[in-house]
């Protein structure tokens, strides 16, 4: 059998997007969160690969019967947890046009159209962000790549930054280095900067507080450097954030950077969620500063209605970026990279090999055009504050911190708890039970996360097909939820007290 038979090709082809085409349609009825135990495939899967071929009906059968009970449907429109991984129909042809195609795009020569169609999109997102243009390609030393997550954007300037100020301050002085970030930065930038090789004890935390919405502030940023260099640390690295992962908290970009200039230091900015909404002008504001920064990255496949995975990276010093990942061997070698009228991309990322991303970040920008993607993000917004007048409408719950995109942070007040409980602590752990008891049901699916050491609920809208009513139909599970659970606690007092005052009989 020809594994690319143009009839079985399409046979199958068709059979698929028929199955993808009855899943979103049927999607409400799943369960958002899966309901499967640990090790469920395992026990349902046979231990070896098969040695003669199955038809692709059975294969199917298996989908749905093995796989898709163990997926937590991230496309639903009861899907509130994390950030939402928004997807279009735009973006599913783009990769499947990607898949087809199969191309390798590691240098210009691989695939011609690969490279610069990267080229033209990141463009053209460098306008519709209005990033300043030392991030262009226009411009002496800058451009964009697309990379697969934020970790790799992270992992790739810090390298970029140690290898820029060894250069200057001697290889031995490696152990020197210092990297720094609110304790509000996702966990992933600790983990690259393990990777890269810093000293995990130079990753300097500064703490945030709510009396700044967990902002990282100049002050704090300049008190903690200056301690480092008065021991004879070298600062190199500073990862500020627009749109942190707990609260969507926004770091002010330009004070950081002025002090971070001071120290000569890297500046990234991390806008992996909220930098979508910029592309809004109401949001634009939130980037003011970022011209001070060394580097900028958001993730396309959150909020920009593309698959995942699509992380768009700019940096202003493409030669400090391309320096310590280029390699050049002589299978590889030809004369539109010899000519450096090119751009080979495999010197701007970690791995070698990279597929046709741009294809499917184009055809989502051409679908929805600017406008289009600008009104998908503004009604995921106006859902978030009307989910958000719901919850502040109720005197039992209020939110946590300023909603400024489409996250909403809240829980049961501690008052209202504190009735039958007296501390804070039990105040987090009635917030948390009551969240387990909404995920359980089935039909909406949210997150938490502990700042400053209250526990709250994430409500992040997101989704492609969510709608009014799924963020209606979410508050009022959460509301009744509460408001049995209050009662059952309510209800537990009285009867310890009952308990308490009857003497007890001899």
């Amino acid at each position: 059998m020809n594994p690319l038979e143009t009839k079985e090709f399409r046979r199958q082809g068709h059979m698929v997007i028929d199955l993808l085409a009855d899943y979103f349609e049927n999607i409400e009825n799943y369960p958002v969160r899966s309901q499967v135990k640990p090790g469920y495939l395992l026990e349902s899967l046979p231990d070896s690969a098969p040695m003669q071929p199955e038809s692709f009906e059975t294969i199917l059968k298996d989908v749905h019967r093995d796989i898709i009970p163990g997926l937590t449907h991230w496309q639903s429109p009861n899907f509130f947890a994390y950030f939402a991984a928004s997807g279009s129909t735009a973006s599913f042809v783009g990769d499947m046009l990607m898949n087809g195609f199969n191309v390798v795009g590691f240098n210009w020569e691989s695939s011609p159209a690969a490279t610069e169609l990267e080229i033209v999109v990141m463009e053209w997102l460098l306008k519709l962000l209005q990033l300043p243009k030392s991030f262009s390609f226009t411009s002496d030393s800058g451009g964009g790549v697309l990379h697969g997550t934020t970790c790799e954007a992270f992992v790739c300037t810090l390298l970029a930054a140690k290898e820029k100020i060894l250069d200057q301050i001697g290889r031995d002085n490696a152990e020197k280095l210092v990297v720094y970030c609110s304790d509000q930065t996702h966990f992933s930038f600790q983990k690259s900067v393990k990777i890269v090789g810093i000293n995990p004890k130079n990753i300097r935390h500064v703490l945030t507080s709510k009396s700044t919405n967990f902002q990282l502030t100049p002050h704090s940023l300049d008190e903690m450097i200056k301690r480092d260099v008065e021991v004879g640390l070298v600062p190199m690295y500073l990862c500020a954030t627009v749109g942190t992962t707990s609260t969507t908290a926004v770091d002010p970009l330009g004070p950081l950077c002025e002090v971070a200039s001071a120290y000569n230091m890297w500046v990234h900015v991390d806008a992996a969620y909220a930098g979508s909404a910029c592309i809004c002008p109401e949001f634009r504001h939130f980037l003011d500063g970022v011209e001070g920064a060394s580097s900028f990255s958001f993730n396309a496949h959150k909020w920009l209605l593309t698959n995942l995975s699509c992380c768009c990276l700019w940096v202003k010093d493409k030669f400090a970026l391309t320096k310590p990942l280029a390699t050049n061997p002589e299978y590889v070698k030809n004369k539109a990279t010899d000519s450096g009228h090119v751009v080979d991309y495999k010197d701007w990322q970690i791995s070698l090999t990279r597929r046709f991303q741009a294809l499917k970040l184009w055809m989502v920008l051409r679908s929805y055009g600017v406008t289009g993607l600008r009104e998908v993000i503004r009604k995921h917004v106006k859902m978030a504050k009307d989910f958000e007048e719901l919850v502040t409408l109720d005197k039992r719950f209020e939110v946590i911190v300023p909603r400024y995109f489409s996250l909403v942070c809240f829980r049961v007040c501690p008052y209202v708890i504190g009735k039958h409980y007296d501390s804070e602590l039990e105040a987090n752990e009635f917030n948390k039970k009551l969240l387990e008891s909404v995920n359980a049901m089935g039909c909406v699916y949210m997150t938490h996360s502990v700042v400053g050491g209250v526990y709250f609920i994430r409500f992040a809208v997101g989704a492609t097909l969510t709608e009014d009513r799924h963020v209606k139909k979410a508050w009022e599970l959460v509301k009744d939820q509460a408001t049995s659970m209050l009662a059952g606690y309510a209800n537990a007092q009285v009867l310890c007290h009952l308990r308490l005052s009857i003497p007890v009989q001899e």
